[in-house]
This record gives structure tokens, sequence and C-alpha cells, in this order.
């Protein structure tokens, strides 16, 4: 018997059920596998809370990995046995599941299910924001918003290896420390401290040129006080809510800006592109030049706390569910 959370109303943490699925034979080019591990993401809650819909009922979760035991026909890139990963897919929220076979990469030794499922959204996410969207150089001074979380410590520790100064703002002295810990040279805690005014500080006026922004409506428009001229604000979160319409003469207003909202499925849209990101994360990982903090496990089957404590800011790093 195979178990699923499964989600048939938009709303709360309790709108998810533990229910028995039935899980199809792989079709053409697809593959089933068992999941081992499954990744937490705050993408999951706007998937369950209807913020981002998704046609009832269906299954949260965007990220997990496990053994493939069957395939479709015309796979060739995985085979049963096959230790692998996605990113990207919503329906992970289940102890098997049929997926497609190009959405999987194979995992390497020295990389665990665990780690595999704890990274892929938020790793892929981490690579094409340092790497891509602003490519962070030997010299630069970067912001990085809720750095204490599953993205914020990642990009904290990938920067720091590429020669930056990271300022990264937190809400406790808790997480200041952990995020030091990752590499953030500058800690702000924002419950008692203005980040526009410590940025300056911190740059002798010169600011930024780029701020990372996964938080949204609380903190777009101070990411934005950030920014030296010709500065970028990549938005690529809301976790306070939606950024109100903006006036774009602010952007001359404030230096020549550029402002962008980036998505992890526009950078692994093909599966060229998905194996070059995933590539370049496993490569830090198994260098050790990045390390996963999964500070939270919990079954599947109690998705609904883990997304409560998720909600309430009261988990750090990556958090992953056992099945």
């Amino acid at each position: 018997m195979v178990h699923a959370i499964r989600v048939r109303e938009y709303g709360g943490p309790q709108v998810m059920k533990w229910e028995t699925i039935d899980v199809p034979v792989p079709g053409p080019d697809q593959a089933l596998i068992r999941q081992t591990a499954i990744g937490l993401n705050f993408l999951d809650t706007y998937h369950r809370s209807g913020h981002y819909p998704e046609p009832l009922p269906f299954s949260p979760g965007n990220e997990g990995a496990g053994i493939v035991e069957a395939i479709g026909p015309g796979v060739t890139t995985v085979k049963p046995g096959d230790r692998v990963a996605y990113a990207g897919v919503i329906g992970a929220y289940a102890e098997t599941r049929v997926i497609p076979a190009a959405k999987l990469v194979v995992i390497p030794n020295g990389v665990t299910d665990q780690q595999a499922a704890a990274m892929m959204l938020k790793g892929m996410t981490a690579e094409y924001l340092v790497r891509r969207t602003y490519r962070v150089k030997p010299g630069d001074t970067i912001l990085i918003h809720a750095a204490a979380g599953g993205v914020g410590l990642i990009v904290c520790q990938w920067a720091k290896h590429l020669g930056a100064t990271v300022i990264g703002t937190v809400g406790t002295d808790e997480k200041a420390a952990l995020a030091k810990a990752h590499g953030c040279d500058h800690p702000i805690v924002t419950a008692r401290e203005d980040f526009i005014a410590r940025v300056a500080e911190i740059t002798d006026g010169k600011k930024l040129p780029v701020v990372y922004d996964s938080i949204g409506k609380d903190t777009f428009m101070k990411s934005l006080d950030c920014l030296a001229p010709f500065g970028l604000l990549a938005a690529f979160g809301q976790s306070s809510g939606g950024v109100e319409p903006l006036n774009i003469g602010v952007l001359a207003a404030k230096g020549s800006l550029y402002v962008t909202r980036p998505t992890l499925g526009t950078y692994i849209a093909t599966p060229a592109l998905l194996a070059e990101t995933a590539r370049d994360l496993f490569d830090v990982v198994g260098k050790g030049i990045v390390k996963i903090a999964i500070n939270q496990t919990y079954p599947l089957k109690d998705a609904v706390q883990a997304h409560i404590d998720l909600e309430s800011r009261k988990t750090t790093g990556s958090t992953i569910f056992t099945v």
C-alpha cells in the first residue's frame, strides 16, 4: 500500500491529508521511483494555500530523491536501481511516484539521498543566482535576505568561495550565528538593526551590485535602497507576500537599477540546462565547498507540523521528509 499527502482544498497546513494512492505503471519517457527522502520548501506552502494554484486534488512537494524501480518505453537516461533526484516537479509528497525521466539526474557517489533531496531545488536556485542571474566575482559585496534559510546558507557558502564579502539578513541571534558559520561575513538581525543603514556602513556608502531577495513585500523597496547605480535586485521569492506594482521611474531615480524575477524552471528548462546546473551543484557539494545543513527531519506523514514550523520561521537551513 502506497501513501501520499493529498490536498483536496486550498488552505492552511491542516488541509493536507495522509492517504493511500494508486501508482500507475510508467508510460513512455517516464520512470517509477521509490522515494527515500523529500525536500520541504516555502514554495510548497504557496501551492497548498492556493497562492500558486494547482488542479485539485494534488500532492505538494517539488523535490526529492530515491531509487528507480521501473522505466517506461523510450527511457535511456536512467535505469532501474539508479539513485536519482529531481526538483521542480510537483507531487513529491508521496512514497512512490511516476515522473518524467528527463527531469531526473543520477546522484553521484559522495552525495547521499538525504543531501540530494535537501538541496536540489534550493541548491540549483543558489547556483543560478550566484553563477548566472548575477555572476558573483572576487571583491564583490552582496546581500542575501533570509541568510539562515535553505537557499541562504548555500548562497553564503558559494558566494564566499567565489571571493565575495557576504551580508545577510536574519531574524534572531541564533540564526545570525548559523549564517556566520556558513560564510556570512556580516549577519544583520533585522529585529533590531536597519539593514539599509548597515549596508551603507559596511560598504562605506558605496552600496551593492546585487541583492538576492526571497522575502518580497516586506523588503523589496528597502532592497532597492541597498543597490549602487546599475545594481541588480534578484527577487526570487515572496515569503512575506507579493510585491506591490512598481512605478519603474523609481529605478531611474535610485540609480538606473535593474530588477529581475527569476525562477528555477527557466534555468533548468531543458535536459542540458538541468544537467549543467546539477553538475555544478554536485561539484561544490562533493568537494565540501558547500555543506548542506539538514537541520530538521520529519516523517512524511507529519507534513502538517512541518508546514506549521516552516511558516512560523522555526526552521533553519534545509528540511527533509523521511519515507
